[in-house]
């Protein structure tokens, strides 16, 4: 996948979308059980939501394989970068009290991150790299938006290469050196780990419990965490690695667990995580009609803030773990946490102005205020942006706008 094109990426959505359009679609569950039966995706769970509730539920295939476990509707998955929205969320809850603000530079409350530099020379053989000291501070904004200039190694070849593998692998320094100026790209990176750190910091919380006492309790996900709780560890999915041109299972450990970053680490299901589409659908308001975060909070967290600078296409740097990726590189904007497609968009599928995200296990979520819709895809399986991953999301998101509310 590293010879795909931002155009060819764009392409992908329009020419799936008007074959789709062309014939009948299948019923949805008919559609998707093929998927599974006709590809090597494992299992999936997939799920469609208004702001009154759930328009479609199905699970198909196996939540592990060498067990014979067959998928449930409400099995738990690894969200892995799912996790960001909802730390972005957090961190304009203390937006909204006043705690921060989202141009404050991120060192007034982290002061690691003063006088960042950014990399301007490196030398792949020796490892060895020089830094310029950056042209302004990383803001709160730059780190909720993915443009301070802060990435991953499976994003960065620089970084990739500077880290190493195998024996040969190294920390990576801390903070890591920016890419780039801040505001100046749109990169990948682990700009919502920073703002975990953040959340900590400001609200003297441990991240998971601001995130149960703030988000989770009022909102009724009771089944999002880190640690998967012992009495639920049957309900997680396993996940499958690609090796030698087949997917093979790796078995669930006994303790499932993830560290409480920012950036990734949730465990969640469907049901769960669609309570969180819910909350944008509902301008703020849960279900009980509580005002958890303001229709205006609502609103800039999906407004681009971006400017002139568009989602970069990140390459395939370490392609068993991630394609390139994302769709709508080129062309789409960044909010405050979430992806916004752009205008116009695609036919047949989400509207201008759509929010979505992933996690690397090929999980993807998007959300559509337009048109009162949202969408879960749950998998469980590397690498990201799998081919046969993005087809089975295009083909959902095409069939979920023809579901009647």
């Amino acid at each position: 996948m590293r010879s795909m094109t931002v155009r060819s990426l764009v392409l992908l959505f329009g020419v799936f979308s008007l074959a789709a359009r062309a014939a009948a679609p299948p019923e949805m569950s008919t559609w998707l059980e093929s998927r599974v039966t006709g590809t090597q995706i494992p299992g999936l769970v997939a799920m469609v939501v208004d702001a009154q509730g759930t328009r479609y539920v199905g699970a198909f295939g196996r939540q592990d394989v060498a067990g014979d476990v067959a998928m449930r509707e409400d099995t738990i998955f690894r969200i892995a970068s799912m996790t960001k929205p909802v730390t972005s969320l957090a961190v304009m809850l203390l937006v909204e009290e006043g705690k921060i603000a989202l141009d404050d530079p991120v060192e007034r409350y982290l002061p690691a991150y003063a006088n960042p530099r950014v990399v301007e020379t490196f030398h792949p053989l020796e490892r060895v790299y020089t830094t310029r000291p950056a042209a302004r501070s990383i803001t709160v904004r730059h780190l909720l938006a993915h443009s301070s200039g802060l990435a991953y190694p499976f994003t960065s070849l620089t970084l990739s290469q500077l880290q190493g593998s195998g024996s040969d692998a190294r920390p990576l320094p801390v903070p890591t050196p920016l890419l780039h100026d801040p505001g100046a790209m749109w990169t990948y990176g682990e700009s919502t780990r920073v703002l975990g750190q953040l959340v900590e910091n400001v609200s003297g919380m441990g991240l998971e419990a601001f995130m149960k006492q703030r988000i989770f309790t009022p909102l009724g996900m009771n089944e999002t965490f880190y640690t998967v709780p012992a009495g639920l560890r049957g309900r997680v999915a396993t996940v499958h690695r690609q090796v030698e041109g087949r997917l093979v299972e790796s078995p669930n450990p006994p303790e499932i667990s993830a560290p409480p970053n920012g950036d990734g680490g949730l465990h969640s299901t469907a049901a769960d995580y669609a309570k969180f589409i819910r909350l944008f659908l509902n301008a703020g308001r849960t279900p009980d009609g509580t005002q958890l975060v303001k229709a205006g909070t609502i609103r800039i967290m999906g407004e681009d803030q971006l400017g002139a600078v568009r989602v970069r296409l990140q390459e395939a740097v370490t392609p068993a773990l991630s394609a390139a990726f994302p769709l709508g590189a080129g062309l789409d904007g960044f909010g405050l946490g979430f992806q916004v497609t752009a205008n116009p968009g695609m036919p047949g599928l989400r509207s201008p102005g759509s929010l979505s995200w992933a996690g690397i296990f090929n999980t993807q979520f998007w959300i559509d205020p337009v048109r009162g819709v949202g969408g879960i895809l749950l998998m469980q399986y590397l690498p990201f942006y799998d081919r046969e991953a993005i087809d089975t999301l295009l083909g959902f998101e095409q069939r979920a706008y023809l579901l009647q509310p």
